[in-house]
């Protein structure tokens, strides 16, 4: 969980954001008011008998930015979030992770001098400080949550953590669940709720495809791991994961030509807004916003098609500077994010084709960042020769920037970012607001 690669992603990160991807296939398909640090809404009962209703939708209501620290990049994170928590309406400590007997353990180590003055800052500033509690073992979330008692202790050392350092709430990011636990993780939501009295409760939640959209053929019986209406009482904010959408749209991936791998398309984004907000209602809502990219091997088909294998995550400094070695210009793809393709050394040496054979064999006025991708389609379209190559995939403050927009004309709450560590684009922060 502590080894960093060359690209200063470590493998935590890397799965846990092809986790919400990889539960479109797996195992289920699904599968966050004021700037206050208080609820606006009136204290609970120990047992919920009747949900409050949504807080009426006003005229104007103030756009929130939320944003994900991850606790294996404290420093950088807290460092990059500190001279602009004036933006912020939250701030996530991606804290803490669940054992296998429900109890917590302080991933982000809480007393590090680097949170305290983050968190003394942001109070001050009257910014929200909600930890997120991330938990992945299907097994695991099944013997707690199906059992009252085991869920019980666990909800109740959630409060104790909230409690006992004074945070304004608790994010509750549980992935991996079985469809089978949806009743057993909408009743630990309720018991939740009910237990944290004014604190806040905020669900990170997988963002769900429509099914026609998801599906060439939609099963007969669909089964999610989430229910949205329960989620929709018993979460103050529901934080959207839009993004890793990489393939999971099959009518989006047959309308793109080319190369179409996005981490979020804001036609994706819309459509799995559209549909959680038939039972979530749109003041509560966080469009999840991506802050890195991935780097896919790719090998173009005699059809015109591509196959793409993920090989890693990356940092946005990561592509410009390699950009920028090889002479290449990343161009603004069909998604409205950054990309461009080029031929490693890895590839070349072992008798493939190599960069400068593949831009020769590209069309006339191929733009460098295609030269590799266009060229390698040509010799498989012409010649059924399989030329793979490397594609570049990433969000940069301009798709971020429409992120926000897109935000703001759906109607939604705002946006929660994953992730600030300090290898964002830094320029996303011109736009963040």
């Amino acid at each position: 969980m502590h080894l960093y690669p060359r690209h200063l992603i470590i493998l935590a990160e890397i799965a846990l954001i092809l986790l919400c991807a990889s539960m479109l296939f797996n195992i289920a398909p699904d599968t966050a008011h004021a700037v206050t640090t208080t609820k606006t809404t009136t204290a609970k009962a120990t047992a919920v008998q009747k949900p409050a209703p949504p807080a009426p939708v006003v005229a104007k209501t103030a756009f929130e930015v939320s944003g994900w620290i991850p606790y294996w990049r404290t420093a950088t994170g807290t460092a990059d979030v500190l001279p602009h928590l004036s933006q912020m309406t939250e701030v996530n400590p991606f804290g803490y992770t669940v054992k296998q007997d429900g109890s917590l353990f302080d991933a982000m180590k809480v007393a590090d001098p680097a949170w305290q003055n983050l968190f003394t800052q942001a109070k001050a500033k009257k910014v929200r400080i909600i930890p997120t509690v991330m938990w992945s073992d299907t097994n695991a979330i099944h013997t707690v949550l199906s059992n009252p008692t085991l869920r019980a202790a666990h909800e109740d050392a959630i409060v104790a953590m909230v409690n006992q350092n004074n945070f304004d709430g608790v994010d509750i990011d549980y992935e991996g669940k079985l469809a089978s636990d949806r009743d057993n993780y909408s009743a630990f939501l309720k018991e939740l709720y009910a237990k944290m009295g004014k604190k806040w409760v905020t669900c990170t939640t997988e963002a769900r495809t429509p099914p026609d959209s998801l599906y060439a053929t939609i099963p007969s019986t669909l089964e999610y791991a989430n229910d949205y209406k329960a989620i929709a009482k018993y979460c103050d904010r529901v934080k959207l994961m839009t993004y890793d959408q990489e393939s999971a749209d099959l009518k989006l991936n047959k309308a793109s030509t080319g190369l179409y791998t996005p981490i979020a398309d804001p036609s994706w984004v819309t459509k799995v807004v559209n549909l959680a907000s038939k039972d979530i209602p749109k003041s509560k809502i966080e469009i999840g916003v991506a802050t890195y990219g991935y780097i896919y091997q790719v090998m173009p088909q005699s059809d015109g098609t591509y196959d793409y294998s993920l090989l890693e995550a990356f940092n946005p400094t990561y592509a410009t500077d390699l950009a920028k070695s090889l002479g290449i210009t990343p161009s603004r793809n069909a998604a409205g994010e950054l990309s461009f393709s080029y031929v490693p050394t890895s590839l070349s040496q072992n008798g493939l084709p190599t960069q400068a054979q593949l831009s020769a064999a590209a069309p006339a006025g191929t733009p460098s960042s295609l030269l590799a991708a266009a060229g390698a389609s040509a010799l498989a379209t012409t010649q059924n020769k399989q030329s793979p190559f490397y594609l570049l995939w990433w969000s940069d403050s301009k798709a971020i920037a429409d992120k926000v927009a897109l935000a703001k004309k759906l109607g939604v709450r705002g946006v929660a970012v994953f992730k600030m560590d300090g290898g964002e684009d830094q320029t996303m922060w011109s736009v963040l607001k």
